[in-house]
């Protein structure tokens, strides 16, 4: 995590991004790693930074102020936001989904991200609403210029509802199948850009837990036969791609190993929980997913630590806070209304008010110009919601000047992951 003697790719100035080939990233880095160790950090980012980010396609960049960048090893050019839709048929009407996705698409996103265990909170009486409001949508859209990604249960006594006759859910075969199958049918598409497996077959401490259980550990899927049924529904064309999500850097190394090993289809994304709350990415997995070793990209959830650090939550008598899901579903996200959490994000809220910004456009900010990110996956119950958070990637200074990065950090060294059960 970042310290006093964090690395500097970490960190942020106010230099442009860069849009060199990806050719030039592996002897900027080299340069960068040939500077001063007595150089200020901020002075090293730029050029750390460019080895790190995902080539830019100026092409799209010149329809959008939104950028965009390529996804891992994989040939999809995805804007820095993603369109979550995991409220679609709990918090929001078919109408008010249609309404946002039009909105976001109008103004640049190209990609959503859904899940066959949507909506949220999990529950049998409304699951796939979300999949079947998208497909309503899509519809009506030219079907390449969406990247839909959607995800694939892990392990799970609860939620066997989602399967035909099913006494657990697992990452194998036969689950693996059925929940394409079900996705494609809901979504009336013919193919998936992206698939993710959305927590681990094997046990892993997710959704804010944060040391490893050694007593939990249990036999798991192999990840050899994880992939294999992957490698079949791609030669088939039903999906284009794999990723991961709520995963750890020994679960990504073991994935990209077999696929090198045994010839299968290598995972081009992760996505993960990352914010001014939960910053654990920055652990090891940085290094993992940089484009130089396992070339990972990341889809970060969660920036908003979510809707925490909007700063809704700390009056909870406001209507705001009665609507937000963290009050409307009981024990859901409960990490962050942990006294720890709330006092980090009252520091970061007055530091944005010092620096001239909002709420928003610091945790927003803050994330768009990780050097590590691919795209942020933005969720909203409103049209209104979604333009904020579209405006905060526009109009923040980009990126955040050094005095902002300098006074994150100084919360961060305060406040180390605060979002932990």
């Amino acid at each position: 995590m970042a310290s006093a003697s964090a690395p500097s790719y970490l960190c942020c100035n106010n230099t442009k991004i860069s849009t060199v080939p990806s050719s030039s990233f592996i002897n900027l880095s080299r340069h960068a790693a040939q500077r001063s160790p007595n150089a200020k950090r901020n002075q090293l980012w730029l050029s750390r930074r460019s080895a790190f980010k995902s080539p830019i396609n100026a092409t799209l960049a010149q329809k959008s102020a939104l950028q965009y960048r390529k996804l891992g090893d994989s040939d999809l050019q995805i804007s820095e936001i993603t369109l979550g839709t995991m409220t679609f048929g709990e918090q929001n009407t078919e109408k008010e989904a249609h309404e946002m996705l039009s909105y976001a698409f109008e103004n640049g996103i190209n990609a959503l991200d859904t899940a066959e265990a949507y909506p949220i909170p999990m529950r049998k009486e409304t699951n796939g609403r979300t999949d079947l409001y998208i497909a309503s949508w899509l519809k009506s859209q030219p079907r390449d210029k969406v990247i839909v990604a959607t995800k694939v249960c892990g392990y799970s006594e609860r939620a066997t509802y989602l399967r035909d006759n099913a006494k657990v859910l697992r990452v194998d075969a036969a689950n693996i199948r059925e929940s394409v199958e079900k996705s494609l049918k809901r979504l009336n598409t013919d193919y998936i850009d992206l698939l993710q497996i959305h927590w681990p077959d094997r046990y892993v401490p997710v959704f804010g837990e944060y040391l490893y259980n050694f007593s939990k550990w249990r036999p798991s899927v192999p990840f050899v036969e994880q992939l294999k049924p992957f490698q079949e529904l791609i030669d088939e064309g039903k999906v284009r791609y794999i990723g991961v999500s709520n995963e750890t850097s020994y679960g990504v190394m073991e994935f990209v190993h077999a696929a090198k090993v045994e010839g299968l289809p290598k995972i081009v994304s992760i996505q993960n929980s990352y914010s001014l709350l939960a910053r654990r990415f920055e652990v090891d997995l940085v290094e993992v997913c940089h484009p130089n070793n396992c070339n990972i990209g990341l889809l970060s959830y969660s920036p908003l630590g979510g809707g925490s650090l909007t700063g809704k939550y700390l009056d909870i008598n406001s209507e705001a806070a009665k609507k937000g899901r963290l009050n409307l579903f009981p024990g859901y996200m409960e990490r962050y209304n942990k006294s720890i959490a709330k006092e980090a994000t009252i520091q970061y809220i007055e530091m944005a008010k010092k620096h001239g910004l909002t709420p928003v456009q610091l945790a927003l900010g803050f994330a768009r110009d990780r050097p590590f990110m691919t795209s942020s996956i933005i969720g909203a119950t409103s049209v209104e919601q979604l333009k904020e958070d579209i405006d905060a990637f526009l109009t923040t200074e980009r990126p955040l000047p050094p005095e902002v990065m300098e006074d994150i950090e100084a919360i961060f060294k305060r406040y180390k992951d605060p979002a932990i059960n």
